[in-house]
């Protein structure tokens, strides 16, 4: 797993690097309260150079009509961060003399229209006395006016009797926004936990992300989940392997909702706290490779019964479980690196196959060189930004070691300096 990270890193950054510029200009912009509608005034906002652990290279304030200037020459990638109310927001710094204008949100501990939109729990694979599950969320902040809700229990959930958690992470609205990883607090009884991150606002309806990677006993090959939302859930799917076996508790429904030939699918539609969501699984398996879904799906031609059609059978509307494919099948055997890309919901479905981190950034290499300068700068911007966020999100929380830290920082400023000296 960690020599996939640092290979992904590597391929993110030459990426990066092939159009990245050196910044000589100033770097102007306006910073946007959306809560209010009105310039941000007084906020704080700094430069700040990535590859040296997010060292500060300059700094000012926000004046009344909102407008900022940073006045500093950077040969590399920056990050400009804006603070407001303690919560800081960050964009690629403007190549090219382009303007780099913040958007900024008030914050609050809680606020109206936060709710899950979908509750994925994916059973990937049953064997040896572990039954492996990969959960994710996708929370919806559809708040107005618009504020960011941000607390140490910004989002709580509960995790089955035994879990051993193997993985954490959470990603912030926006296309380019990659996975970082967090931490879980222990919050109240035993199997109950809170997430210190912010939950934006929606940006162009994609929401925030939250996956759960864990495993829980098998021993006799039979499990019961009880499920517990901690706010209202659109939707709760389960996913599981074909050769197992679902069986709803006393008191749940759930449906099924056939996507793909190759495993089963099963929805329980608005679910609140407090509601029963109970169901057992048994029997062993694993989920089914790609091509194999893949191959299936085409065979079978016909569409699954949730609007949106099968997996391989997109009509206008996607279907849930085609965007959360890639999250399902990243947590079998724990080898593949978080990285799905999600569509807009009334605009297309995602068909692609799914891939593994070296033949996405292969097709990201493909898509960006097509594409424009500018534009493919912005967007390889946009990627770095998370994937450095990730990296010193690790080192702050602690889940990365300062051996693993230190080579991961090497490799990346290596590949910069060729690269830079080349240019």
């Amino acid at each position: 797993m960690k020599s996939t990270q640092f290979v992904r890193r590597i391929l993110v950054l030459s990426l990066f690097l092939a159009g990245a510029l050196a910044q000589a200009a100033p770097i102007t912009g306006t910073v946007t309260n959306k809560t209010t509608g009105k310039p941000a005034s007084g906020d704080t906002v700094v430069l700040v150079n990535p590859m040296t652990g997010m060292s500060e290279i300059a700094r000012t304030t926000s004046d009344a009509r909102g407008h900022y200037s940073l006045n500093a020459a950077i040969n590399g990638p920056a990050l400009v961060q804006a603070t407001h109310q303690g919560a800081g927001y960050f964009i690629a710094a403007p190549q090219g003399g382009s303007p780099g204008d913040i958007t900024v949100y008030d914050v609050a501990a809680k606020v109206d229209g936060v709710a899950i939109d979908e509750d994925v729990v994916g059973v990937v694979e049953a064997s040896n006395g572990q039954l492996r599950v990969v959960e994710r969320y996708s929370v919806h902040n559809t708040s107005m006016p618009l504020r960011t809700q941000w607390s140490p229990r910004s989002f709580e959930l509960v995790l089955p009797a035994g879990a051993v958690v193997e993985g954490v992470s959470a990603q912030r609205p926006g296309a380019s926004s990659l996975p970082t990883t967090v931490k879980l607090d222990p919050d109240g009884p035993k199997g109950h936990y809170a997430i210190n991150f912010p939950i934006q606002p929606d940006d162009n309806e994609k929401g925030t992300l939250f996956q759960i990677e864990y495993e829980v006993p098998y021993g006799e090959g039979k499990f019961t989940f009880h499920p517990q939302v901690s706010i209202p859930a659109r939707t709760v799917w389960v996913v599981l392997p074909k050769s197992m076996t679902f069986a709803a508790g006393a008191g749940s429904v759930f449906q099924s909702a056939p996507q793909d030939p190759g495993f089963q699918t099963y929805v329980s539609r608005n679910a609140l706290p407090g509601k029963a969501l109970e169901f057992t699984v048994s029997g062993s398996g694993s989920m089914p490779r790609e091509d194999q879904g893949a191959q299936g799906s085409q065979a079978t031609g016909a569409p699954g019964s949730q609007p949106g059609g099968g997996i391989g059978n997109p009509i206008g509307t996607p279907d849930p479980l085609t965007k959360y494919k890639w999250w399902i099948l990243a947590g079998f055997a724990l080898l593949l690196v978080a990285a799905a890309a999600f569509l807009l919901r009334k605009q297309t479905a995602l068909t692609g196959a799914t891939l593994s981190a070296q033949s996405a950034a292969s097709g990201a290499t493909t898509s960006l060189h097509s594409a424009a300068p500018a534009s493919r700068n912005t967007a390889l911007l946009g990627i770095l930004k998370d994937e450095l966020f990730t990296l010193e999100s690790e080192k702050a929380s602690g889940t990365i070691s300062p051996g693993e830290y230190a080579e991961v920082k090497a490799g990346l400023e290596a590949v910069l300096k060729r690269a830079l000296k080349r240019n």
